[in-house]
């Protein structure tokens, strides 16, 4: 994927990705598409829940940094 030449190339590569992962979640009795909606659910309760906390400290959140970013991320993650 990393050395496909060109945007083209690199989106057939990562499509090929994606399809086989779509197939070992199939093998493995999951459904892809409910797998990758109840992950985006997921990153949606936690990404709220990074951006009260922020609010709730008075502070922007596009104004921590990474490391802070991460801890309320863990934060959110571990009250879930």
């Amino acid at each position: 994927f990393c050395e496909a030449q060109g945007p083209e190339r690199r989106s057939a590569e990562l499509g090929d990705l994606l399809f086989s992962l779509a197939n070992l979640a199939r093998w493995h009795e999951i459904d892809p598409e409910s797998a990758l909606r109840e992950a985006s659910q997921r990153f949606e309760r936690r990404f709220g829940a990074m951006e009260r906390s922020a609010r709730a400290a008075g502070t922007p959140l596009e104004s921590l940094t990474l490391e802070q970013l991460d801890a309320l991320w863990e934060q959110a993650k571990a009250e879930e």
